[in-house]
């Protein structure tokens, strides 16, 4: 049994395969050829955006939509622990801080209400409303010390290090934006209006979230958009796993300033190889894109206006998911009554993925939840001994990676009172330092922190709760019933 059964899609569409590969072949334009053009017309339109502008990965279109919206050192970018490092990885690669953001336990996306708490912490720079990272100086500095770069020795150069690896510049003010980002733009990703005037140096400066839209379930946009407006927040989407989805009536690929995708081989769309996409309704933003993936090109590719990446998607790449999206939207389709069929068969026998009203999750994974990390362990031993393959995603919260060490975040030691990761104090009837009265989702979530962990509740508990529990079943268009009943009638004896 196949986890991903690309052979039967390959089978089905092997004729129109041979035949894209093959004009390619005969007109040799391999980089930036005209598939490239035909699949961002294509997909721009399947999403409903003005553009789409294709790169080489996933990971280079979250890049390149950071790097598009000037987001760099001391700005604070919030985002899910719970997910693929690529989403944090980049907000780091700019030189941002990653701030994380618990999720909610129903979807596994990040909470909302959560998210309100994390930019109210990094706007009063107050860990008792919600933990934050390190200060953006000692986040840097350790950053750059784990690749081999020290701070300058020479006086000369102190500049230097204070941008890069010091402390941070002061707060920007909403005439400070940069002037390539001036307009209808710098309205969207200005710091909010309380902070206008701000000249408070050291401090992070809230200027983005990233929603992560995962195992194929769009983000509640409709609330994480609020608190972006509240805030002055900047939302791209991070539609890596959701392509195919949709959230009230908007395909996955539409929400925020810049949205971006992966055509990674396992994706609902992928090619064979690596290859990504952003989409924006932004007529600056998608030049800005352009000029990026092909070194921060101007009129010619030896006429260089910026700071770019060698980001082009491959024409043959193109071709492939061409081929490939003409029976994208059937499965689609698939995918639904392929995970219809799972919950019909392990309802009652173990917990299975929930979709709330108004969403289309594209079923990049379908998940469980054991009851805890041993049952998991056991059900997965099983399913393997019998040729059934599982995998987790995600089995370690990116605050727990080694990679963000930096950050100072980590749930199982305490920290010292008052110090930048200090977390808030959570015991009942403690007092809530952002708003009054009680707020029963962060109580529930918090209490079963306390529940699974035996101690203090740990940074963010529904993150690490999952990560204890998750794994999943294969998922695809082509996987027969008969299967999915071996699988359940395995874990209804187990």
């Amino acid at each position: 049994m196949d986890f991903i059964d690309l052979a039967a899609q390959q089978r089905r569409i092997s004729e129109k395969l041979s035949a894209n590969i093959a004009k390619v072949l005969a007109h040799g334009q391999y980089i930036n050829g005209p598939e490239v053009r035909e699949l961002e017309e294509t997909l721009a339109a399947y999403v409903g955006a003005r553009h789409a502008v294709g790169c080489a990965s996933g990971t280079d279109a979250l890049l390149m939509a950071l790097m598009a919206l000037e987001i760099g050192p001391c700005d604070a970018v919030f985002t899910t622990p719970f997910t693929f490092i690529a989403t944090a990885e980049v907000i780091s690669l700019v030189g941002a801080t990653p701030v994380f953001v618990d999720i909610d336990p129903v979807t596994f996306n990040l909470d909302p209400v959560q998210l309100e708490h994390a930019v109210a912490a990094v706007e009063k720079n107050d860990p008792a409303i919600y933990p934050l990272p390190k200060s953006a100086a000692a986040w840097n500095g350790n950053r750059f010390a784990s690749v081999g770069i020290a701070p300058r020795e020479n006086p000369d150069d102190a500049r230097l290090d204070g941008e890069i690896i010091g402390s941070c510049p002061p707060f920007l003010g909403k005439g400070d934006v940069p002037a390539s980002l001036a307009g209808e733009v710098k309205a969207d990703i200005s710091p909010s209006a309380g902070n206008e005037g701000r000249r408070e140096s050291g401090r992070l400066r809230p200027r983005a979230v990233i929603p992560v839209d995962l195992f194929g379930l769009p983000a509640d946009y409709d609330a994480i958009g609020a608190v972006a407006a509240r805030h002055g927040l900047v939302v791209v989407e991070d539609a890596a796993q959701s392509f195919g989805g949709e959230y009230r009536g908007k395909k996955a690929g539409a929400f925020g300033r810049i949205a971006c995708t992966s055509f990674f081989p396992a994706k609902s769309l992928g090619c064979y190889g690596d290859a990504g996409m952003c989409f924006t309704d932004d007529d600056r933003l998608a030049g800005a894109l352009r000029s990026i993936r092909v070194h921060g090109q101007g009129s010619d590719k030896y006429d260089n206006v910026r700071i770019g990446i060698n980001g082009r998607l491959d024409t043959l790449q193109a071709a492939i998911l061409l081929a490939k999206f003409s029976i994208f939207p059937e499965e689609i389709d698939l995918r639904q009554e392929v995970a219809k069929r799972y919950d019909a068969l392990l309802a009652g026998i173990i917990k299975t993925p929930q979709i709330p009203d108004g969403y289309k999750s594209a079923w990049a994974q379908y998940s469980l939840l054991a009851r805890d990390a041993a049952e998991r362990t056991a059900l997965m031993a099983k399913l393997r001994d019998v040729g059934v393959p599982t995998a987790i995603y995600y089995p370690k919260p990116l605050h727990r990676q080694a990679a963000f060490a930096g950050l100072g975040y980590g749930g199982e030691t305490a920290n010292p009172a008052g110090s930048a990761t200090a977390p808030r104090d959570t015991s009942p009837g403690s007092p809530d330092p952002l708003r009054e009265g009680p707020d029963p989702l962060r109580e529930r979530t918090e209490r079963r922190g306390r529940e699974i962990i035996g101690r203090r509740p740990p940074f963010f508990p529904v993150s690490e709760d999952c990560a204890r529990r998750i794994f999943s079943l294969p998922m695809h268009p082509y996987l027969e019933a008969s299967a999915q009943q071996k699988i359940a009638a395995l874990l209804s004896l187990l």
